[in-house]
């Protein structure tokens, strides 16, 4: 991966529950970027260099994706719930000597930021979401043209092994047409960068982890998400939201106003782009982390 995060190196850090892989460069303040699906910490290549130059940048793989290890989950999904995934990540950056951190996620990895926020408010700084909705509210507001959308929300919380043997069965091609969706063209991506999601996809034990963490939001994560709700805790921290003018969140959600309702402090904007913001308008993506992040520096 050296071509695509020069000057970063290599790390595999145990945690409570599992490995992570990530790949580190730079230097200053910590700051943790998190992915989404169906892909890897590589749809980072286009920023991540570029904020290295001012921040220690930590580039992960979630649990259950890329080079991540993928533990056995059971009837709870507790294994790939957002709590799950995000105590990963503090362990992670605990490693490297961060307590305190600013953060960025893309879809998945945005519920994971949502989540470390809340249960670790002291952990994060900032936090930066992209191209989401918090997923209870999307849940709660599903209808018929957003199910339609994002049919894969509801195709891969279908009970093991209905999506793994139907993905299984030709994962490349699920992946290409997954990724040549959402508002974005196929040829937004570096080969580089899609090889290794191609690498990484196929693997049966990604196939089954990642539909986990699909059943983990329709379940336990909703269930979790109920509990901040009764109680009264919401993201504590600053929050920007970035999303894709051509993409499904644009179209069906309003996510500044989305995000006030499980969030004290948030401000954000629609940029020209689909679903994958940082590898399809990567230089507007930058500007936009760059000034939100530096206003605590």
């Amino acid at each position: 991966m050296s071509d695509l995060f020069p000057d970063f190196t290599t790390h595999r850090v145990d945690t409570a529950g599992t490995h992570i892989h990530c790949e580190v460069g730079g230097s200053g303040p910590p700051l943790l970027l998190l992915h989404g699906y169906p892909q890897t910490h590589a749809m980072w290549h286009k920023v991540a260099p570029a904020l290295a130059q001012a921040y220690t940048v930590v580039c992960a793989d979630l649990r259950g994706y890329g080079d991540s290890g993928k533990p056995a989950s059971d009837a709870t999904h507790a294994a790939y719930s957002k709590r799950a995934m995000a105590q990963d990540m503090v362990d992670v950056m605990r490693h490297f000597g961060f307590a305190r951190f600013r953060l960025a996620g893309h879809d998945r990895g945005g519920r994971v930021a949502h989540r470390l926020c809340v249960d670790h408010p002291d952990a994060v700084e900032r936090v930066a979401v992209l191209d989401i909705s918090p997923t209870r509210l999307m849940y709660g507001q599903t209808d018929r043209a957003f199910a339609a959308a994002y049919y894969h929300w509801f195709f891969l919380i279908q009970p093991f092994d209905l999506p793994e043997k139907l993905i299984g069965a030709d994962p490349l091609y699920y992946l290409r047409r997954k990724t040549g969706g959402w508002g974005s063209a196929a040829n937004i991506f570096d080969p580089r960068a899609f090889a290794e999601y191609e690498r990484c996809f196929a693997r049966p034990e990604t196939i089954h982890a990642t539909c986990e963490d699909y059943r983990a939001a329709a379940s336990i994560d909703l269930e979790h998400d109920d509990a901040d709700v009764a109680a009264g805790c919401k993201v504590a921290c600053p929050l920007l939201v970035l999303w894709g003018d051509r993409g499904v969140v644009h179209r069906y959600f309003t996510p500044v106003e989305d995000w006030r309702t499980v969030a004290n402090d948030v401000r954000g904007r629609a940029l020209p782009s689909g679903h994958y913001l940082a590898e399809e308008v990567p230089d507007e993506t930058l500007r936009e982390l760059q000034s939100f992040y530096s206003a605590n520096a």
